[in-house]
């Protein structure tokens, strides 16, 4: 071809249809639109903004530390997909309990009742299916 030459002139423009993927995201735009307009009213995304405009002190060496106690359980869950999932989330809730001990408190307190009543719900459950049979 020659750099001086130009192109055909009966070329023309066709744009490729949309994929399945593509479609689905745009299905799921549309549907949580007013979700997300609610969440730009209620002012959500401008507090965390905010937030991260100003952090206290010592927030981002924290979060690092966190994140990394997360890529390390991803690094020595190896194999299965059950350690996948556990391994990451029990480093960084260790990490986040060392630097916010009070509020994992709250939170273990909280946890352990609801492990208590689904527990007490499931030998209810269990009880009651032996006791029919």
């Amino acid at each position: 071809l020659s750099l001086y030459s130009s192109p055909a002139r009966e070329t023309k423009y066709v744009e490729n249809p949309k994929t399945e993927l593509e479609e689905g995201v745009s299905r799921l735009r549309h549907v949580m639109e007013p979700y997300t307009a609610w969440s730009h009213v209620s002012g959500f995304f401008s507090e965390g903004y905010e937030f991260l405009q100003k952090p206290p002190t010592g927030f981002y060496p924290r979060l690092g530390v966190i994140s990394f106690a997360g890529i390390i359980g991803l690094f020595l869950a190896r194999g299965s997909k059950i350690k996948k999932l556990v391994y990451p989330a029990a480093l960084m809730g260790i990490s986040t309990s060392m630097y916010y001990p009070q509020q994992a408190v709250a939170i273990a307190k909280v946890a352990g009742t609801q492990l208590y009543d689904w527990s007490l719900q499931g030998y209810i459950a269990v009880e009651a299916l032996w006791k029919d049979n």
